[in-house]
């Protein structure tokens, strides 16, 4: 299966506190994780605040440009593309905000949110810019008359409705859903995700879906990247990684995390405070909070390596494949 996006050593750095006294430090929020995501599959990155993942949103929906790496898109060069191909390979790729409340215009009716997209980036007339907007209100299970209501007419649920049909409007091939459901009551977050799968489903789209609820993720996800400082700790097929994770942070998360039925190897939430992202630990950037911290672990950074079908940094992982941490 090829893939639609391709990610490699994809990195983002910022120069931060400069001052009249104080030269600039380095902050790399994304510190360089390679990934794919093939058309029709989902991609959920996870991890605390703080971990990177709407960085890594930015860069792959091309608001930001990375510091390091190389981003294809539908095989054409992302980062710094041919000028005949800026414009169509911005369309491709579309973003869903957190929050619906402020996400979209309060001022503009749906109708015209919808067919902004059309207006700026397509020649169509009006009268087919309406008749798409109105299909594609359908799909996302809106009726005609909302057409000509305002935002702060609609529920949060409906909200979001109105952001992915927006995302859709250009017919993307890859959507970036940045924490789609968090914002919304527990009540209608199945309704929004069971949507988003029907899409899929229906379009062959792409989703890089970005949470840190980790019961949302088993929902909806095919593969599953673990972001920590910036890093991947550990990424793989959805079902290898919640039967047996390897990685010992992705194990405190799930064991943090209520509404999983089983929690493999989790012994509790992290313990202690992330890092700075200015001052990361000098070996294994989550070595400060692990239970199975070694020396080594402390000097050494470990590399990405294949392990039990998924890729985990962490020098000690065999011990976790039979189960055998602590024995």
């Amino acid at each position: 299966m090829s893939a639609l996006l391709l990610a490699r050593g994809l990195e983002r750095t910022y120069l931060v506190g400069a001052g009249l006294l104080s030269a600039p430090r380095r902050l790399r929020a994304v510190g360089g994780v390679s990934f794919e995501i093939a058309a029709g599959r989902t991609l959920a990155v996870v991890g605390e605040s703080g971990c990177g993942k709407s960085t890594l949103a930015r860069l792959v929906t091309l608001i930001e440009k990375p510091t390091a790496g190389t981003l294809v898109l539908d095989g054409v060069d992302a980062i710094d593309p041919p000028p005949a191909a800026a414009r169509k390979l911005r369309r491709s790729v579309q973003l869903v905000f957190q929050n619906p409340h402020g996400s979209l215009n309060p001022r503009r009716k749906v109708g015209a949110i919808l067919e902004e997209p059309l207006a700026i980036n397509t020649d169509l007339p009006k009268r087919e810019r309406a008749e798409r907007a109105l299909a594609m209100m359908a799909k996302v299970g809106l009726a005609a008359e909302h057409y000509g209501r305002y935002p702060h007419m609609f529920s949060g649920g409906q909200r979001q409705r109105i952001a992915i049909a927006r995302a859709l409007m250009l017919q993307p091939r890859l959507v970036v859903a940045d924490e789609p459901v968090s914002a919304l009551d527990v009540s209608v977050q199945a309704q929004v995700l069971n949507l988003l799968m029907d899409l899929q489903r229906d379009m062959g789209l792409a989703y890089l879906f970005i949470s840190h609820d980790l019961a949302v993720v088993r929902h909806v996800a095919h593969d599953v990247m673990v972001m920590y400082l910036g890093l991947a700790m550990e990424q793989g097929p959805k079902q290898l990684i919640f039967a047996r994770p390897l990685h010992p942070y992705t194990q405190a998360l799930m064991a943090a995390t209520p509404g999983l039925e089983d929690r493999p190897l989790g012994r509790g939430a992290p313990k202690g405070e992330l890092p700075s992202p200015l001052d990361p630990p000098r070996g294994c950037v989550f070595s400060t909070r692990c239970p199975h911290a070694a020396d080594r672990c402390r000097d050494e950074r470990p590399a990405a390596r294949l392990i039990d079908a998924r890729q985990v940094a962490c020098h000690f992982a065999e011990r976790f494949v039979e189960g055998t941490a602590g024995e």
